[in-house]
């Protein structure tokens, strides 16, 4: 079964009743290079501080090769899947964006990672239409600093 149909589910009412809340933390997510590799692949970005780890350790001050941020970025709908729950009525769910985004320090080749969520806001707007602001960091296990600190939008249709 695909993480969408094992989604916790909530009400409208229940979402505002959650703004200010915390709803958890998702699974540890292993950012090996293997998926670095992919990801250069896909997008096209193959710089060497991503794709060669010898040379990383060498010329940089990560000592190895880092994911790329908009690869840690992608796994924010992962980690949402884990943790925020499906709004009861939604016929359908985007992404929509941040308000505000900063890749505040680098993931390691080898690294674990992890979203912690908090409902900043929930809006039930016109035209069928929800839009959720989540407060969201990733943790890097070990890590004095998070990955990402972001405030991430959320839209639903109903």
């Amino acid at each position: 079964m695909d993480a969408l149909n094992t989604r916790s589910r909530a009400t409208l009412d229940e979402m505002r009743a959650r703004i200010g809340t915390e709803f958890g933390v998702s699974e540890w997510m292993l950012i090996d290079q293997a998926m670095i590799n992919q990801f250069a692949k896909l997008t096209q970005d193959e710089y060497f501080i991503h794709t060669d780890p010898e040379r990383a350790a060498r010329e940089t001050p990560h000592g190895g090769s880092i994911a790329h941020g908009f690869l840690t970025l992608s796994l924010l709908a992962q980690m949402g899947y884990q943790v925020c729950p499906l709004v009861d009525g939604t016929l359908s769910g985007v992404n929509y964006g941040f308000n505000r985004l900063r890749f505040v320090s680098a993931v390691r080749s080898g690294s674990r990672v992890r979203g912690h969520f908090r409902l900043k806001d929930f809006e039930v707007q016109p035209g069928k239409r929800w839009t959720a602001t989540w407060d969201v960091s990733v943790e890097i296990e070990g890590g004095d600093k998070p990955a990402i600190v972001a405030e991430w939008l959320g839209a639903g249709f109903l």
